[in-house]
């Protein structure tokens, strides 16, 4: 793997708001701004460095109702809100209580990103490398997805007036390949698993050097885009952070993101900097994070996924190693749940706060609820759970398990007996 895939087709300075350089996660060395994903120096994976200056709650009250309110804490231009986008964010944060009531704990939210342009999380990632990309003079937004990322592709870049190349495993859900599709963008399904894809994608953005691959070339700017979530959770909070919050488990940068949005809430005085736990969730037929954390490991070995989570269906999980990071300096936990939790996750959601997730969600709900049996989330301190997308998405996870209650004529009398009332 080389540090550079293709090369910017613009020598201009990057106009990216208080993004000042790129810096490696292993030993921090840094390196200007560029598309690059990987540090030539140590190989490990680069991300955003900031000069982020002074930073008010009031500053940030005042913007947009979308994540564009916290332009100045992302590696975007300073006027992204003036250029044509699908403006996510600003999604509901949901107290729980019956929901809380039926895992017995005191406190429950839930962030419920179903709300966003093409119902998922995918869409703040995506707006922030579209900003990004177009600043390095890109022409073509591409990525390879698991689902809800083609869908925030084809649509950011439909809504851009860009051109879209989005490569999906062809056994992807019906629901996510049409949602792609209806953009009219160059949906491309390949005969692989995601990591069969991702490696592909690998290969074509050092060939295409005109295009953007949100999560490869352009990839430290696109994780930025996660940090929106915990912003978005301490301002709905009231201003602070959570004692506890679960995370669902894919590539891991959203869980990383989601800590690095906390801290530097705190470094910059916008929150008291107060202890949070991060906690993580897999589906078992796709959890290599999860078994090197209950293994007491610090390297995640590879897996062949096998679930009905496929949004979460990563077997080589990129940001593996610094979830276990996280995690652990936290004092959170790693777990994994079945698939049959997972539709039972889905479900336990939707009817006590009538809020309808995918299966990452369903993993989500389910991991938290086994975290309470086992005793390492505590039911008297708040949780915040993250919802990352629509159950529309996923409806053949659940098409066997619900359904009408009965079927009868058309009288009142047919009514009344199938209720027995």
């Amino acid at each position: 793997m080389t540090a550079t895939l293709g090369t910017t087709p613009t020598t201009k300075t990057p106009d990216l708001g208080p993004a000042v350089e790129l810096v490696s996660k292993e030993e921090g060395h840094r390196q200007p701004l560029a598309p690059e994903f990987v540090s030539a120096e140590d190989f490990s994976p680069l991300e955003v460095a900031y000069d982020f200056g002074r930073v008010r709650r009031e500053d940030i009250e005042a913007g947009p109702k979308n994540i564009w309110r916290y332009k100045k804490l992302l590696p975007v231009p300073s006027n992204v809100e003036e250029i044509p986008n699908t403006e996510p964010g600003a999604t509901r944060l949901v107290q729980a209580d019956r929901l809380a009531k039926a895992l017995g704990v005191k406190k429950i939210w839930v962030k419920d990103d179903t709300g966003n342009p093409t119902h998922s999380f995918k869409d703040r990632v995506v707006a922030v490398a579209l900003a990004a990309a177009r600043e390095f003079g890109f022409e073509v937004l591409a990525c390879p997805s698991t689902g809800n990322l083609a869908n925030a592709v084809a649509a950011a870049a439909a809504r851009a007036g860009w051109r879209s190349v989005v490569l999906i495993p062809k056994t992807l859900e019906r629901a996510k390949i049409l949602t792609t599709a209806v953009y009219d963008g160059d949906l491309i399904a390949v005969d692989g698993n995601y990591d069969d894809v991702n490696r592909l994608a690998t290969q074509l953005a050092a060939e295409q050097e005109s295009w953007a691959f949100v999560n490869v070339n352009v990839r430290p700017y696109y994780s930025e885009g996660s940090k929106t979530l915990a912003f978005e959770v301490a301002e709905q909070l009231g201003w602070r952070l959570p004692p506890q919050i679960v995370v669902p488990i894919a590539s891991g940068s959203q869980l990383t993101k989601v800590d690095k949005g906390f801290r530097e809430f705190g470094q910059l005085g916008l929150v008291e900097e107060t202890p949070y736990k991060v906690f993580g969730a897999q589906a078992t037929g796709c959890s290599p994070v999860s078994a090197a954390f209950r293994a007491g490991h610090d390297v995640v070995q590879p897996v062949k996924p096998d679930t009905i989570a496929r949004s979460l269906a990563i077997g080589n999980p990129a940001d593996g190693p610094y979830v276990l990071d996280v995690v652990n300096r936290t004092g959170g936990a790693i777990e994994d749940v079945s698939d049959e939790e997972v539709v039972e996750g889905i479900r336990l959601l939707a009817r006590t706060e009538g809020v309808f997730t995918e299966t990452a969600g369903g993993v989500t709900v389910a991991t938290a609820k086994k975290l309470l049996e086992t005793g390492k989330l505590d039911p008297d301190a708040e949780i915040v759970l993250l919802i990352t997308g629509d159950g529309l998405k996923t409806l053949d996870a659940i098409e066997d398990k619900v359904g009408p209650k009965a079927t009868v004529s058309a009288s009142a009398d047919a009514v009344r007996e199938a209720l027995g009332i």
